[in-house]
């Protein structure tokens, strides 16, 4: 089976290398971007400034091959790729929920992002908490680095492409 996806806009950031790059979209709240909505998707956008936040799904351009057991950002302990938000995956997808500043010809202004200039976009979808609610939440491994995240920032740890499972 072959999937193929098109690309619907591109991420704007100010992050032009892995290094030194937030890992998760609240590590550097205030860290502003902007999304080109190519002018065939624009359509798309009606009604979504009503939202103050929204989920972008984007494709990790610069991961090449992946590893089924990673080290991620916030432990020195190998754990299973999917148990991790680690971009060195079969499907190099991912996502972050952004702030969304406002709407202006086809771009969005968004803050929260943790995304290298130049992602190609996937899909945009409205944060609803009503739809994410989740009680009794675990985080397993994560638990154990709580308070980490905000001094924890991108490294090259991802970017070499010699080992691939």
């Amino acid at each position: 089976m072959t999937i193929q996806y098109e690309p619907i806009g591109i991420i704007h950031t100010p992050f032009t290398d892995l290094q030194g790059m937030p890992i998760q979209p609240t590590a550097d709240a205030a860290a502003q971007g902007t999304v080109e909505i190519f002018p065939q998707f624009q359509a798309g956008l009606k009604d979504l400034e009503g939202f103050s936040h929204i989920i972008l799904l984007y494709h990790f351009h610069k991961s090449q091959g992946y590893r089924l057991q990673v080290v991620p950002y916030l432990d020195t302990r190998e754990h299973g790729v999917f148990a991790t938000r680690a971009p060195k995956r079969p499907n190099q997808i991912g996502l972050s929920i952004v702030r969304l500043l406002g709407i202006e010809q086809g771009r969005l202004q968004i803050e929260q992002i943790d995304v290298l200039d130049g992602t190609p976009l996937l899909d945009i979808k409205p944060f609803v908490p009503d739809f994410q609610s989740c009680e009794d939440v675990r985080t397993g491994w994560l638990e154990e680095v709580k308070g980490r995240l905000a001094t924890t920032t991108s490294d090259n740890r991802f970017t070499d492409l010699e080992h691939v499972d």
